[in-house]
C-alpha cells in the first residue's frame, strides 16, 4: 500500500527541513555556472509564450511516492508534442535532498524539481539563498487549456499564496487538500441522521449518537494537530480574513480574540459533555482511523487524504464523505460551506537551472487540466486546478473534498502560522490536546498559546512573515 501524505507531512511539505542548510546557503556566493551554462532563449510566441529554445534539453526531478511518477511523464509527453527537439531527461527518485543538495551546491541543478517527501530540501534555506526563479511570468502566461486563460486564473484559491514568500511566487504546488470532518454516508442514512450545518446542531446530533451507543467523535490522539483543524477552521469562519491576518502576523492578543476563545469553548464543551470517544488520547492516527472505519465513532477530523489512507481498512460500503465545520454563531464572517484548504507537493524552477524557460513551460504544461485531469484518475486525489476533475467519476471521499471547494468558492481559507512558525504551531497542537482532554479551559488555551505567539514576535533571531 502506497504512503499518502498526512497532515505531519504536507505541513513539512510546506516548511520544508534542514537538508544541509549551510552548504544551501553558501550557493549564493560560490560563484556562476560555469560548467553548465544556460540555454538560450527562444523566441517568445502566442504558441511559444515563455521563449522556450526548441531543441533545449529538460531534465525533471520528480519524487516518486505514493502518487508515483506516471503523471509527471504524461506532462513530459505533452512537452515534447510542443517541443519536439527537445531530449527530456526524467528522473523518479525518493529522496530529493540527498540526491539533489550537492547539484545546488555546484550550480548544477536541474530544471523543475518536484521537492516533495521525507528528506526534501529545505525550502526555506532556498529560498534565502536565492536559489528559486520567480514563477511570476508563469503565472501571467496563458494556460495551456485556454490561450484566453491566465495561468494563475486556472488555479484553485489560496495556490499561489501557499507559494508566495515576501511577495515573490517561488513555487507552485500541484495537489490541494480540504480539512472537515469525515463520516460514514450509510451510517448517517441508516440512523436518519443529517449532517449539521451549526454547532447547536452538532452538539445535538452528538447526544443522539451517543444515545444510540455510538461515540460522536474520536481524533488522532497522539497528533492533536487533527483537532486544531476544526477549531480553527470554526474560529476563521466567525473572525473572517481579519482573523486570518491577526494570528499569521503574530498581532498582540490575536489568539485572546471572541472567535477563537468561542472556538475553543466549543471545543471544550465538546470534551466536557462525554462527545470524544474515551481514550481517543493515546491513540495514533492510524489506530483512531482505524476504531472510526469500525464504527465505533460518527465523526472524525482529518484532511482529504483520508480516504487513501484508509484502503484497505474501511470496510466495503463504507463510503466516507467531509463535510465543512459547522458554524459557531450566526453572524460569522464567513459562510456555512467555507473550508480550510492549501495546496501541497511542491514544485519549483531553480534559479541557476541551466532552462529555467523548459522548467516553467514544463509547469504550465503540467498545471493544465490535461495534465491534472491525468493525475486525479491515476493518484485518487485533488489537482490544485480548477475543474480538472469534471466529467470524471470520483470515490465518495474525493467526490466529496471537489463538492466542498465548489461549494466554498472564494470562501476557502488557510492560516500561514504552521508553515512560517514550527514552534507556535507545536505551542497550539499541545494547547489543544490539553483543552479536549479537560486538562485546560478555553481562556487558558488562549493565554497559552499568546504567550508562545508573543515570544516568537519577541524573538529577533526568527523571520518574520505577513500576508
Amino acid at each position: 500500500m502506497p504512503t499518502y501524505p498526512s497532515r505531519r507531512s504536507l505541513l513539512q511539505g510546506a516548511a520544508g527541513i534542514a537538508i544541509a542548510a549551510p552548504l544551501l546557503s553558501a550557493c549564493v556566493t560560490s560563484g556562476g555556472n560555469d560548467d553548465k551554462p544556460a540555454a538560450s532563449a527562444g523566441d517568445k510566441s502566442a504558441d511559444n509564450p515563455l521563449g522556450v529554445k526548441d531543441d533545449a534539453p529538460l531534465e525533471v526531478v520528480i519524487f516518486k511516492g505514493g502518487y508515483g511518477d506516471d503523471y509527471a511523464k504524461h506532462a513530459e509527453d505533452l512537452y515534447k508534442g510542443k517541443h519536439a527537439k527537445a531530449t527530456i531527461d526524467h528522473k523518479g527518485i525518493q529522496k530529493v535532498g540527498e540526491a539533489l543538495q550537492p547539484r545546488f551546491v555546484a550550480n548544477t541543478p536541474p530544471d523543475v524539481v518536484d521537492n516533495t517527501g521525507a528528506g526534501r530540501l529545505d525550502l526555506a534555506t532556498l529560498v534565502g539563498a536565492k536559489q528559486l526563479s520567480d514563477l511570476t511570468e508563469l503565472l501571467d502566461a496563458p494556460s495551456f487549456d485556454d490561450a484566453n486563460t491566465k495561468v494563475r486564473d486556472t488555479l484553485l484559491p489560496g495556490v499561489v499564496d501557499d507559494g508566495t514568500f515576501d511577495k515573490q511566487v517561488l513555487t507552485l504546488n500541484f495537489t490541494y487538500t480540504v480539512w472537515g470532518l469525515w463520516y460514514s454516508r450509510p451510517l448517517f442514512a441508516s440512523k436518519g441522521w443529517t449532517y449539521p450545518k451549526t454547532w447547536d446542531e452538532m452538539l445535538a446530533l452528538c447526544a443522539t449518537i451517543k444515545a444510540a451507543g455510538i461515540a460522536p467523535w474520536t481524533y488522532q490522539g497522539k497528533y492533536p494537530e487533527y483537532i486544531n483543524d476544526p477549531l480553527l477552521s470554526m474560529a476563521a469562519k466567525t473572525g473572517g480574513e481579519a482573523l486570518l491576518k491577526s494570528v499569521d502576523n503574530l498581532e498582540p492578543n490575536a489568539w485572546k480574540s471572541d472567535a477563537l476563545k468561542a472556538a475553543a469553548e466549543a471545543f471544550a464543551e465538546l470534551a466536557a459533555k462525554g462527545y470524544i470517544m474515551s481514550g481517543s488520547e493515546a491513540l495514533s492516527h492510524t489506530e483512531s482511523q482505524a476504531a472510526w472505519c469500525q464504527g465505533k465513532a460518527a465523526f472524525i477530523p482529518c484532511g482529504s487524504w483520508l480516504e487513501s489512507e484508509q484502503k484497505g481498512v474501511a470496510p466495503s460500503g463504507f463510503d466516507m464523505v467531509m463535510g465543512p465545520v459547522p458554524a459557531r454563531t450566526s453572524s460569522d464572517k464567513m459562510g456555512p460551506a467555507a473550508v480550510q484548504a492549501a495546496s501541497s507537493e511542491s514544485f519549483i524552477v531553480p534559479a541557476k537551472a541551466k532552462n529555467v524557460a523548459g522548467g516553467m513551460e514544463y509547469l504550465r504544461i503540467l498545471f493544465s487540466k490535461q495534465s491534472a485531469k491525468a493525475f486525479a484518475q491515476s493518484a485518487g486525489t485533488l489537482p490544485a486546478v480548477a475543474g480538472a476533475t469534471d466529467g470524471l467519476t470520483l470515490s465518495s471521499g474525493l467526490g466529496s473534498t471537489r463538492d466542498a471547494i465548489k461549494a466554498a468558492g472564494k470562501e476557502a481559507f488557510t492560516f500561514r502560522f504552521r508553515t512560517w512558525y514550527a514552534e507556535l504551531a507545536k505551542a497550539v497542537d499541545d494547547a489543544t490536546g490539553e483543552l479536549v482532554n479537560k486538562r485546560a479551559t478555553a481562556t487558558e488555551w488562549a493565554e497559552r498559546v499568546q504567550k508562545a505567539a508573543d515570544a516568537i514576535a519577541k524573538d529577533s533571531g526568527v523571520k518574520k512573515y505577513t500576508r
